[in-house]
């Protein structure tokens, strides 16, 4: 794996032919869950995909999950959550660091690109908007965990298409 700066990540997706562009996976890395989503075709809208199960016994199992999705679904970088609001030695940023080392050490995801983007309050607004639905906690705890996933990807794509834009324009 390796990182790229959020903007470059998707000006070098724009670079490559429309067909070949593939998509972005979206991640909110907790200490027992990662909750992904996808992007479209096009790159302008998050979908909730799924929650992994986050252990530190499992990571094979899913590097090995992650090369199923990069493959399925022709992924080209992750855009992972990152709480930039609050310290680097947090318990979240250590979290989403650790994963990220504990990947790249797998050796299973060489050439996919990431980077990070702010995942300031996600889970907090998704966890207000399921509340009223009072939910069974397990599934709560999934739907909160896909949709800030969702919430971080669709973030970045707002920001960089209309970057993208403001770019062309000018």
């Amino acid at each position: 794996m390796k990182y790229v700066k959020p903007f470059n990540l998707f000006q070098d997706l724009m670079k490559t032919k429309p067909l070949e562009r593939g998509r972005l996976l979206g991640l909110d890395v907790g200490d027992k869950y990662v909750g992904l989503a996808v992007s479209d075709a096009n790159n302008k809208i998050a979908s909730p995909l799924s929650v992994l199960l986050r252990k530190k016994t499992n990571i094979d199992l899913m590097a090995g999950d992650f090369q199923n999705l990069v493959s399925e679904l022709s992924l080209k970088g992750f855009i992972i959550g990152y709480p930039f609001d609050r310290s680097r030695s947090s318990p979240d940023a250590v979290q989403v660091k650790l994963l990220i080392d504990d990947l790249c050490k797998t050796g299973r995801l060489e050439g996919v690109r990431y980077t990070f983007w702010d995942e300031c309050f996600t889970s907090k607004n998704v966890e207000l908007l399921l509340k009223p639905l009072n939910l069974h906690p397990v599934l709560a705890k999934t739907m909160i965990d896909k949709f800030a996933a969702v919430g971080i990807l669709q973030g970045y794509l707002d920001y960089v298409n209309r970057t993208l834009v403001l770019k062309s324009a000018g």
